[in-house]
C-alpha cells in the first residue's frame, strides 16, 4: 500500500472481532494530488458503505479510505448510512480533510449494526498509528486488518517507469462479478486525472476481479479503489500504465481465488478459439459456475462430459462436433466427442486448466475459478466475521 510514494496506511484492533484479530484499516493520500476513481459491486442490495463512497468519489477526489471488516453495515437502513456518514466525518475531523473526501468500506455479516462505540475511538488509534513505524509496516497492517474468512492478507505492486503502483486485497468468499465479495485499495503516484485513472480501473478489473468466480455469489459490499498522489512527480504513458495495472489486479484476483474458502484446486479455465470475446467469457463462466464440475475437480475427477453440457447451455456460437476440451493438457474430448484415455488426467496437485477450444473464431478469455469442497460447505454453514 505504501511503495508509493505519498501513501500512509495502518492497521489496528478495534474490538469489532470476537477473536481479537485486527479489523481497522485506514489509508491515507498525503498528495500533492488527490485523484482517484473507484468501481463497485452491481449487486442492487448495496451496503451503506458503497452508497456513501459511490457518491464521495463522484467529484474524482479522496483523501482518505477507512475500511472495517467485522461487519458488513448491509441492510442496516437509515441507521447503518448513519453510521457511514458519521465514521467518514469522524475521520475527516481527525485528518484535517472533508468529509466528502473520505471513502468507507466495510466487510463481514450482512444485517447486523456496527458499534460506533468501538469504530469511532478505533479511527482515533488507526490515525495515530499512521505516523509511527515503518511505512511498509502500515501497509501490512492494513492489508491484515481487513481480512475475514481470508487465510492470508493479499498485496501486489507494480514498479513502473518513475511511477509504482501499491495495493491490497481481501476477499475469500462470495467471489462472482461483479468484482467479488472484495474490498481492494489500490495506490500510485503517477501523476493521472481522475479519468485518466477511472478509464484505467475499468479496464483492469474488466480482465481481473471481473473473471474471479469462486461461487456464483455475489456480495453487497464489492468496492474497488484507485488513488493516486501524483507524487512521483511522473506521468506515464497510459498503456504502460494500464498493463502495470492490470498486473497487480489480476495478481489480486488469482490471490483471492487461491484463498477461496475450503478450496482444494484452483481452476483456469480457458476457453479460445471463440467467435467473440464475449463469447469466450460466457463459456468460461458458465463452466466455472457448474456445481457438478466443481465437485467433480474435487473429486479428482476428469468428467469432460460436465464441462460438455455446461458449455451447451450458453448463446456462444459453436457447433457441438465441434469441440475440444483439454483438461491439464491432456485432451479427453475431441470434435465433441471421446479424446484421449480420461485416466492419463492428473489431478492430485492444486492447480487445474481446463482448455475448451470452441473451433469457432480467434476470440479467448480466462476465468478463474475453484472446486466446491466439504470444507466450502461447512465453513459457509455458520459464517462469522
Amino acid at each position: 500500500m505504501t511503495f508509493p510514494a505519498g501513501f500512509s496506511a495502518s492497521g489496528i484492533t478495534a474490538g469489532l472481532k470476537a477473536s481479537g484479530n485486527p479489523d481497522l484499516a485506514l489509508v491515507r493520500n498525503n498528495g500533492p494530488r488527490f485523484d482517484a476513481a473507484a468501481v463497485f459491486t452491481s449487486n442492487r442490495v448495496a451496503a451503506a458503505p458503497v452508497h456513501w463512497s459511490r457518491q464521495a468519489i463522484s467529484d474524482g477526489r479522496a483523501d482518505a479510505v477507512v475500511l472495517n471488516s467485522g461487519g458488513a453495515n448491509a441492510c442496516t437502513g437509515p441507521e447503518g448510512f448513519a453510521n457511514t456518514h458519521a465514521t467518514a466525518e469522524h475521520v475527516a475531523a481527525v485528518l484535517s480533510v472533508g468529509s466528502g473526501d473520505v471513502l468507507v468500506c466495510s466487510t463481514g455479516l450482512i444485517g447486523e449494526q456496527l458499534p460506533m462505540d468501538k469504530i469511532l475511538p478505533g479511527v482515533d488509534a488507526a490515525a495515530a498509528a499512521l505516523d509511527t513505524g515503518n511505512e511498509f509496516d502500515g501497509g501490512a497492517a492494513a492489508a491484515t486488518a481487513i481480512m475475514t474468512t481470508d487465510t492470508v492478507s493479499k498485496q501486489a505492486g507494480f514498479a513502473g517507469t518513475g511511477y509504482s503502483i501499491g495495493a491490497m486485497a481481501k476477499g475469500a468468499g462470495m467471489l462472482a462479478p461483479g468484482l467479488a465479495t472484495m474490498l481492494v485499495v489500490i495506490t500510485t503516484d503517477a501523476v493521472l486525472d481522475a479519468p485518466q485513472l477511472d478509464a484505467a480501473l475499468r479496464e483492469a478489473t474488466r480482465v481481473s476481479f471481473d473473471r474471479a468466480d469462486s461461487d456464483g455469489c455475489m456480495s453487497t459490499n464489492d468496492t474497488v479503489i484507485l488513488m493516486s498522489s501524483g507524487a512521483s512527480e511522473t506521468t506515464p504513458d497510459i498503456a504502460e500504465f494500464t498493463d502495470g495495472l492490470k498486473g497487480v489486479c489480476v495478481e489480486l484476483a488469482q490471490a483471492l481465488i487461491s484463498d477461496a474458502e475450503g478450496a482444494a484446486h484452483e481452476i483456469t479455465i480457458r476457453t479460445f478459439n471463440a467467435a467473440t470475446e464475449d463469447d469466450a467469457v460466457e463459456v468460461s463462466r458458465t463452466v466455472a459456475r457448474s456445481n457438478l464440475f466443481k465437485t467433480a475437480i474435487f473429486g479428482q475427477d476428469p468428467n469432460w462430459g460436465r464441462v460438455l453440457s455446461a458449455v451447451g447451455t450458453t448463446k456462444a456460437a459453436f457447433e457441438p462436433d465441434e469441440l475440444n476440451v483439454s483438461i491439464n493438457g491432456i485432451q479427453v474430448c475431441r470434435l465433441g466427442g471421446v479424446g484421449d484415455d480420461r485416466n492419463l488426467v492428473d489431478l492430485t496437485g492444486r492447480n487445474v486448466l481446463v482448455e475448451i477450444d470452441l473451433n469457432a473464431g480467434i476470440d479467448e478469455a480466462s476465468l478463474w475459478t475453484n472446486d466446491l469442497t466439504h470444507d466450502y460447505v461447512h465453513e459457509n454453514s455458520a459464517y462469522s466475521s
